[in-house]
């Protein structure tokens, strides 16, 4: 099973809008794709030091293929929207991670 980690952290004015947009559009159009089986939304505690509020969002994928074909025919377009919407007010990081 592969696990496609997004961690966030976004600023403070534009928190609950982006909160919002994520569980209302975001993450459905990303589940959209048919190639996640699951999801889950976790936020960072005892990063009040850090000007915003950070979040870790993972994705659950069957296989690598299933990745793959995310990254490659679907991530470029729903991370351009994100960075429309919110330009300079996150910084994201990516990993992959595999249950063992």
């Amino acid at each position: 099973m592969i696990i496609y980690n997004v961690t966030i952290n976004i600023n403070h004015d534009v928190h609950d809008e982006w909160l919002k947009w994520m569980k209302e559009e975001h993450i459905p159009e990303v589940l959209k794709t048919g190639l996640f089986t699951e999801w889950k939304m976790l936020r960072l505690l005892g990063d009040a030091d850090s000007g915003g509020t950070t979040y870790a969002i993972q994705y659950t994928c069957d296989t690598m293929e299933d990745y793959e074909k995310y990254r490659q025919e679907y991530a470029p377009a729903l991370q351009q929207a994100t960075l429309n919407k919110f330009k300079d007010k996150f910084v994201a990081f990516r990993t992959l991670l595999e249950t063992v």
